[in-house]
């Protein structure tokens, strides 16, 4: 019979994720939630993808 191999739990953070929170508008929050609806996505997972995408698409202009 083969053994049953378990590995140390990773700690919070070890899987490229942190954990924090936001302060938002109520109306952008509905609209996550819209979407989130309509495509059966997270509110989290929309987050991040819109977070990921505003990144790649920003450029810090200096005054």
């Amino acid at each position: 019979m083969e053994k049953l191999k378990i590995t140390p739990k990773r700690l919070r953070g070890e899987d490229g994720y942190k954990v924090f929170s936001i302060r938002i508008r109520e109306d952008i929050l509905e609209r996550i939630a819209a979407i989130s609806e309509q495509t059966g996505r997270t509110r989290n997972e929309l987050i991040g993808i819109l977070l990921e995408y505003s990144l790649d698409h920003s450029e810090v202009v200096a005054r």
